[in-house]
């Protein structure tokens, strides 16, 4: 059995974009992160050794973050491999990157958004 761990709306500034003054001046980027784990002994146990800890998630998203690419395709992926990579015991996963007001000349958009599921 599984159960999903979420960090949902996690907002930090990083320097993704295509032009050059998104990667000099920097946006808010909003992340969503849902992983499948096994529960049942964490939840025998009361013990979160058993178990993948939000905070930990959020540490992981914090260090893709620190890292500027020009899409978000790409910050998405390297954030579900870093994921995959340290907790071994992900059994599959969301990854949602948004882009908080994305610069886009007229337009007046809340957010883009690229989302993994594996």
């Amino acid at each position: 059995m599984t159960t999903k761990i979420q960090v949902n709306g996690l907002k930090l500034r990083g320097y993704h974009g295509v032009f050059p003054q998104e990667r000099r001046i920097g946006n808010i980027f909003a992340y969503d992160v849902e992983v499948a784990v096994p529960w049942i002994a964490a939840a025998d146990s009361d013990d979160i050794s058993l178990t993948l800890s939000y905070a930990d998630i959020v540490a992981v998203v914090r260090e893709v973050n620190a890292t500027p690419s020009q899409l978000l395709e790409h910050v998405a992926y390297r954030l579900h491999k870093a994921l995959v990579a340290k907790f071994p015991q992900i059994a599959g996963g969301t990854v949602r990157v948004s882009k908080i007001k994305p610069p886009i000349a007229s337009t007046e958009l809340e957010s883009a958004a690229v989302v993994i599921a594996w």
